[in-house]
């Protein structure tokens, strides 16, 4: 069972396929950062580098609000993106709330742990 782990997330952090991605995290319990977005967006552009220290300790999966599949997400965020949601569940807007995701990364990571 540990290769599977191991390979599983080894797959999840490189894998651009958001299915892939999610199946790999469940199954490795990464979290999943999600970033709701739309091209051009250059606070989206600025939060990911803010992120860029973490990006070994989640997954992030970006959703394109100008896609007409996520047009459920257009009609809500249309006005204030970046909007991040951590495993399914809002965590911010507009900028990276940076101690709030440390503190909210970490809390999963430690739930995690006990729960393995």
């Amino acid at each position: 069972m540990l290769w599977f782990e191991n390979t599983a997330k080894q797959l999840a952090k490189y894998s651009s396929r958001p299915l892939w991605r999610r199946l790999c995290a469940a199954t490795t319990n990464i979290p999943v950062l999600t970033l709701f977005t739309k091209n051009p967006c250059p606070l989206c552009d600025e939060a990911k580098e803010v992120l860029e220290p973490y990006k070994n300790r989640f997954i992030l999966q970006e959703v394109d609000i100008t896609l007409p599949e996520n047009a459920v997400w257009y009609d809500r965020y249309k006005y204030d993106i970046p909007v991040f949601h951590l495993n399914g569940q809002f965590l911010m807007k507009h900028r990276v709330d940076v101690k709030k995701f440390e503190n909210q990364l970490a809390k999963l990571e430690f739930q995690n742990d006990e729960n393995q």
